[in-house]
């Protein structure tokens, strides 16, 4: 274990791409420590591909990319701008439900954070907020969009988990939801302090609906996926490839902006977005395999459940430790690495896994936005000129509302549990 950990952080530290860094820590440890084993290694690598449930990764992420390409963050912005735009603050509220709204139907929050980002920073920065405030809004809002459905980081860990993806899509909706009324709450907060500017011009009555209808196809889509997979009409691959049609016929047939270099680039960039996380998700089953000849799930299992906690007092150790991680660790990433680790704890003190599995996302979401690896920071970055460490002091506040939700949803599992116990029961 050691060899492979120092192996591990040499690569990374030599600018090694996780994946590769992974899979040649692995190499090292069964060469000095089970160099019989060798053989099967490649069957190891392949085992971790050959899963259905992964063909919903790069329908997902087309999917958010056509949603990218044929303005459907400008026609989001356009109608939460007619929602709340006249309130004080109007338009950071404006940037936070784009991203509730967004963030569901792009499953991506780096995605998120870029598309509404590059609209929304400039935007803001010439009504007079301060430039940290507005990427620190930015970059906090985005983490919804791990959280709400369709949420690609819970795909993911529903592979890992072997959970239930329908039901791990309605647990994330009422944490969500949280998360977005707090960071509204923090924004009219900061707003009224700092005496944020409001739009003085609003649009006409019949603007204003013709704006809404043009905008009802979109906000129907995570309606969509997630209702198929909920009442049996079609499994989460199968919706993956609805919506993606879906949004096809949407960027096509309704905003006819989409066109054939449009479609080309989203699925080429799907393909390299896809291909990332697979090769991560192949070296990572070496891993897990690593872990369990080395009994490490067991042991720490064994060790946490000696100091007989409760389930809230366990969750909040284990977010504690995926916070710390989070720190360097990429989501997918660490979805992958830590999962196998931390669900025989779980299991073994009676948590409900569709409950781990949101806190546990929830918690990485967090990490997307902390120095030093952050995704969404630098994402952010690069649209606004500033550094990550400015970023992530403007985002302080926002954040803020992440954690509560991951207290109230750590002291009250009814709010993850009761949507997919209602609506999909655990046969």
């Amino acid at each position: 274990m050691t060899i492979m950990a120092i192996t591990w952080v040499l690569l990374l530290a030599l600018g090694f791409p996780i994946a590769y860094a992974l899979g040649m820590a692995s190499l090292a440890y069964f060469l000095t420590a089970h160099p019989e084993l060798l053989p099967v290694l490649p069957q190891r690598v392949f085992a971790g591909l050959h899963s259905y449930a992964l063909i919903a990764l790069p329908l997902f992420m087309f999917m958010g990319q056509i949603m990218n390409s044929t303005g459907i963050t400008r026609r989001l912005v356009d109608l939460c701008l007619l929602l709340v735009g006249r309130l004080p603050g109007g338009l950071g509220m404006v940037n936070v439900i784009s991203s509730m709204l967004f963030g569901g139907i792009s499953g991506s929050s780096t995605s998120d954070t870029a598309s509404i980002g590059s609209v929304l920073i400039p935007e803001m920065k010439k009504r007079g907020y301060p430039l940290h405030h507005a990427s620190g809004i930015t970059v906090a809002s985005s983490t919804m969009g791990m959280v709400l459905p369709p949420s690609i980081p819970m795909v993911i860990f529903a592979i890992a988990g072997q959970v239930s993806i329908g039901r791990l899509f309605l647990g994330g909706i009422l944490p969500g939801l949280i998360v977005g009324v707090l960071q509204l709450a923090a924004v009219a907060w900061m707003a009224s302090r700092n005496h944020y500017p409001r739009e003085e011009h609003p649009p006409s009555w019949g603007a204003s609906g013709v704006l809404l209808m043009r905008s009802m196809h979109v906000l129907l889509m995570p309606i969509l996926l997630v209702g198929s997979i909920v009442f049996g009409i079609a499994t989460a691959t199968e919706s993956a490839a609805i919506g993606a049609l879906y949004a096809v016929a949407i960027g096509g047939l309704v905003h006819r902006e989409l066109t054939w270099k449009k479609c080309l680039d989203a699925l080429i960039q799907s393909a390299r977005l896809s291909a990332q996380i697979m090769m991560i998700i192949a070296f990572s089953q070496v891993f897990v395999w690593m872990l369990a000849l080395e009994r490490t799930p067991q042991a720490l299992a064994e060790g946490l459940m000696a100091l007989n906690l409760s389930p809230s007092m366990l969750l909040l150790i284990i977010v504690a430790l995926i916070l710390i991680m989070g720190t360097v660790i990429d989501v997918s990433p660490g979805i992958l690495l830590l999962t196998p680790i931390f669900m025989p704890v779980v299991a073994q003190a009676g948590i409900s896994p569709v409950w781990f599995g949101v806190v546990f996302v929830g918690a990485l979401a967090v990490g997307a936005c902390t120095p030093p690896v952050g995704t969404c920071l630098n994402v952010c970055a690069a649209i606004s000129g500033q550094s990550i460490g400015t970023i992530f002091r403007g985002a302080l506040p926002f954040l803020a509302a992440n954690a509560i939700m991951l207290l109230l949803v750590i002291l009250f599992p009814e709010l993850v549990l009761f949507l997919p116990d209602w609506l999909m029961p655990a046969s």
